[in-house]
């Protein structure tokens, strides 16, 4: 493995990705796949199942949130220092039903010494957004994984 100093900042992100999503049960379970990651941002993807879709046929909220959480989490987290949500709020402003794909686009909006601003968008395959997340991440301290 190579020493951190002869990383770029996108291998970085790619291998804390990596080890993030190797442990992470929840977003494995719920067939969500990191599509790409880069310092501050990242695109992870899935699709709505059956087991998704509340009583009145549409993608539960909760599972919309959960996936823009995955990619707020992964682009917090691209510097491979060990980061987690302090707060988010979402906005729907759209909808998915069974079998629609969604896209979660994370994008840093502002980084400091501990804290940080990310915004989500989510949007299904044909390109209609659907929902909005801001997130505000906070720096614990440590790494995600140690030979990075």
């Amino acid at each position: 493995m190579s020493k951190v100093e002869d990383l770029t900042t996108q291998q970085i992100a790619e291998q804390a990705s990596a080890a993030m999503h190797s442990t992470d049960q929840c977003s494995q379970a719920m067939g969500m796949q990191i599509v790409a990651v880069g310092p501050g941002c990242a695109n992870v993807e899935m699709a709505v199942r059956e087991d998704f879709v509340n009583g009145q046929g549409y993608c539960h909220g909760g599972i919309i949130t959960c996936l823009a959480d995955t990619a707020f989490a992964h682009a917090c987290n691209s510097y491979n220092r060990r980061t987690v949500a302090q707060g988010l709020s979402i906005e729907f402003v759209g909808s998915a039903i069974l079998d629609d794909r969604l896209t979660a686009v994370a994008s840093e909006q502002s980084r400091g010494r501990q804290t940080g601003v990310y915004q989500v968008l989510v949007y299904k395959a044909c390109g209609k957004l659907i929902a909005l997340l801001t997130g505000k991440s906070f720096e614990r301290g440590g790494t995600l994984t140690a030979e990075i």
